[in-house]
């Protein structure tokens, strides 16, 4: 979902469209009016035809989380491997104490100023929103959903 306005700290959160304006909401909707259901009419089928949907909505949001997980271990082996090469020793085996965090945001920094700037955040203990708001030169991630 690549866009043409080019990508800052101000606009780099990532919506899905057919996740967060269309499935999520129907099945809000659908959790609420099966439990609306429910209690205007309550048989032992009702009640099962809530929890499967609770059950679908579950699914729904894990499957979501499960692949939120996996881009964050491809990002987690892609930084890592990029200061490996833009670090020099010391500091360069010291790049795993990074956290998950830390290197999820580094992503958005320029090869001139992810070096610096990760041997900042590990020292000062920066956080991912702090990190994001030291970069100069921003470095787009279109890829992430």
């Amino acid at each position: 979902m690549p866009t043409s306005v080019e990508q800052s700290f101000a606009n780099h959160t990532r919506w899905d469209p057919v996740f967060h304006f269309f499935a999520a909401p129907i099945a809000l909707l659908t959790v609420l009016g099966a439990i609306v259901h429910v209690v205007r009419h309550f048989t032992l089928w009702n009640v099962w035809v809530v929890i499967a949907v609770l059950a679908a909505g579950v699914m729904m949001v894990r499957l979501r989380m499960y692949a939120l997980m996996v881009q964050d271990r491809v990002i987690r082996l892609e930084e890592r491997l990029r200061l490996s090469s833009l670090c020099a020793e010391p500091f360069r085996s010291r790049i795993p104490e990074l956290s998950l965090s830390q290197l999820i945001a580094l992503r958005f920094a320029s090869d001139a100023e992810a070096a610096a700037l990760a041997e900042r955040a590990l020292t000062s203990n920066l956080t991912s929103k702090q990190i994001k708001e030291a970069i100069q030169s921003w470095r787009a991630d279109t890829n992430r959903v």
